[in-house]
């Protein structure tokens, strides 16, 4: 994966980062996790399919959870964070 096949809006990643201390360009890595897990978010109701990643941060001492879609060919961030649900996941599929 490359920078390139992914996107997201500039207003949310500020938002994110002030809410949740993570950058989308930070939450990219979790998708380069071997071990990453993608499930589909099936409380999300409009007409898109949304997804999470819960995979390793850079320095792969954290699990990061992101909020995604695929969107003409790109995997577009929606929101990121360190969530327990998602580390719980993470672990339980990874057995840790």
């Amino acid at each position: 994966m490359t920078e390139q096949d992914f996107e997201w809006d500039d207003t949310k990643n500020l938002e994110n980062q002030r809410k949740h201390d993570v950058t989308f360009y930070e939450a990219q890595h979790a998708f380069l996790d071997t071990n990453r897990v993608i499930a589909e978010d099936l409380e999300h109701s409009q007409n898109e399919k949304r997804y999470y990643c819960f995979g390793l941060n850079e320095q792969g001492s954290g699990i990061l959870t992101v909020r995604f879609t695929y969107r003409s060919g790109c995997i577009r961030i929606f929101g990121a964070g360190y969530w327990r649900k998602g580390k719980k996941i993470y672990e339980q599929n990874n057995s840790i």
